[in-house]
């Protein structure tokens, strides 16, 4: 029996620590996948895989509300696998370890997963619930939407029946949100070309640490430390003052994540030593002075390590530093129309050194595709400048707010009777599957609720636990006032 029987709703949450005990990374899906599917088989419900591997459910309608307008409930079936330097921990292998501080739920040195495993155990726990009264429904489950929204993608038309969907992947109660930013993956690959290091040269490695790190669209705007910015930083500062030689450099995990960690290998001139360890003494109170009210725990460590290789030649040095330093981070530009609400952003989330090249991997997200394209064409232009092999991917798009949005109306409407107060309709600067979602279903009227989680991509993510009894309310009760066709 897990921990989290004793919270309420009791069936969300029963079938949450379930979901945890089932390892989902992306791209590592399918055993919770077959899981899920034999559940629903068990249960005698209608479902179904598509091509790409996403997940539809079938439930019919409670006696009486046939009529009703059908409805599909939507999560994603994977989650970021973020751990702690020293949590020991195989996203593939080992189950989460959700436990209960206090008001929250969180994970033990790893991401939880409630983002979006909280939205999909809600949609199943409807399914199971035969008290509920609903018209026609469905639960649409999809595959790798973390690193790239391969399911939303591969959506085909005309499987789906439902004319209304609820998109359960959002991480604020009280919160209705009616559109999304789009999103655009950038890599630079930057050739380098390599030289032996001297004999009397001392080789140490860098290690900067210790970030709060985070979603790279819902936390863009908070201003938290980028490590492979910071690390390029301070190397940028000194490369050519104490003649150092880059050997090697890799930072971050995932390009929709705030990278926490960045780790340099670099050789210096023997008598020179102690002054790069002054220099990164100087400069981590530097930051601290900066970053320090968000970033607490922030850290620039040196080690000595035995050496490793060719270093770059000072050409590639400058070439690979100069550019990563000089790439924009963070928000580009705030918008207009949606107040309060980031436009335009993008995260260097992966860097990586190989033997011959290096590469920058960013994750651009905007309301507007204008906005998308001018970052694209800056980092086009900062790597021609620099001598890199540019290539924007993986483009998908936001999803345009509808004013007129039936569904948004009743949600609205729903939250002011239940709780007397009245939510914010909001444009959320991550990434929802909803914008995909209109390709195949243009006419799908569609909205996104969800409860409170902080940290969401990190470590530090948790969710709350009375706001999600808050989102279980309106998600049944909204299921329960959908109108006839």
């Amino acid at each position: 029996m897990s921990e989290l029987s004793q919270l309420s709703p009791q069936p969300l949450w029963d079938i949450f620590a379930k979901i945890c005990s089932i390892p989902h990374p992306s791209f590592h899906e399918e055993a919770l996948a077959n899981y899920i599917m034999g559940w629903a088989k068990e249960q005698g419900f209608w479902c179904e895989r598509d091509q790409v591997g996403n997940i539809l459910i079938r439930k019919p309608a409670t006696p009486g509300m046939e009529k009703r307008t059908p409805v599909a409930l939507q999560a994603h079936l994977d989650m970021v696998p973020q751990k702690n330097n020293d949590t020991v921990h195989d996203f593939t292998k080992d189950p989460i370890q959700p436990w209960i501080d206090g008001e929250w739920v969180k994970a033990r040195g790893t991401t939880l997963g409630a983002d979006n495993g909280i939205g999909m155990a809600s949609a199943l726990a409807v399914l199971a619930d035969s008290s509920l009264t609903h018209g026609p429904l469905e639960v649409l489950l999809t595959m790798t939407e973390e690193t790239g929204m391969d399911g939303a993608f591969g959506l085909q038309p005309d499987w789906l029946q439902a004319e209304i969907l609820i998109n359960t992947d959002s991480e604020e109660e009280g919160e209705i949100y009616m559109g999304c930013a789009g999103g655009i993956d950038f890599v630079s690959s930057l050739p380098l070309n390599r030289e032996a290091v001297p004999a009397e040269f001392q080789t140490l490695k860098l290690t900067l640490k210790g970030l709060r790190g985070g979603h790279s669209g819902a936390d863009i705007h908070m201003g938290l430390g980028n490590a492979n910015k910071l690390l390029a930083r301070f190397l940028a500062a000194h490369a050519a003052e104490l003649d150092l030689r880059l050997l090697a450099f890799n930072g971050g995990t995932l390009r929709n994540a705030i990278p926490r960690e960045a780790f340099a290998t670099v050789a210096v001139e023997s008598h020179k030593a102690d002054a790069l360890k002054s220099a990164a003494a100087q400069f981590l109170s530097a930051i601290k002075n900066e970053h320090g009210i968000k970033e607490p725990n922030i850290a620039l460590v040196s080690e000595p390590v035995a050496h490793q290789g060719n270093a770059l030649n000072r050409d590639s040095r400058d070439r690979f530093l100069n550019l990563l330093n000089s790439t924009p981070n963070g928000v580009i530009r705030n918008s207009d129309v949606a107040k309060g609400v980031v436009e335009t952003s993008l995260n260097i989330g992966v860097v990586t050194m190989e033997d011959d090249h290096a590469e920058i991997n960013c994750l651009i997200r905007s309301l507007i595709d204008t906005g998308r394209d001018y970052v694209v064409q800056m980092l086009t232009s900062l790597g021609q400048l620099a001598g890199a092999q540019t290539k924007a991917k993986g483009g998908y798009p936001g999803w345009q707010p509808d004013a007129d949005s039936a569904i948004m109306a009743l949600t609205r409407e729903t939250y002011i009777a239940l709780f007397d107060k009245t939510p914010n309709i909001q444009v959320i600067h991550a990434g929802l599957e909803c914008g995909l979602f209109k390709k195949p279903y243009p006419n799908m009227d569609m909205v996104s609720i969800g409860p409170t989680i902080t940290g969401p991509h990190s470590p530090d993510e948790q969710v709350h636990i009375e706001s999600v009894g808050l989102y279980w309310k309106l998600l049944t009760t909204l299921l329960n006032v959908v109108p006839e066709k």
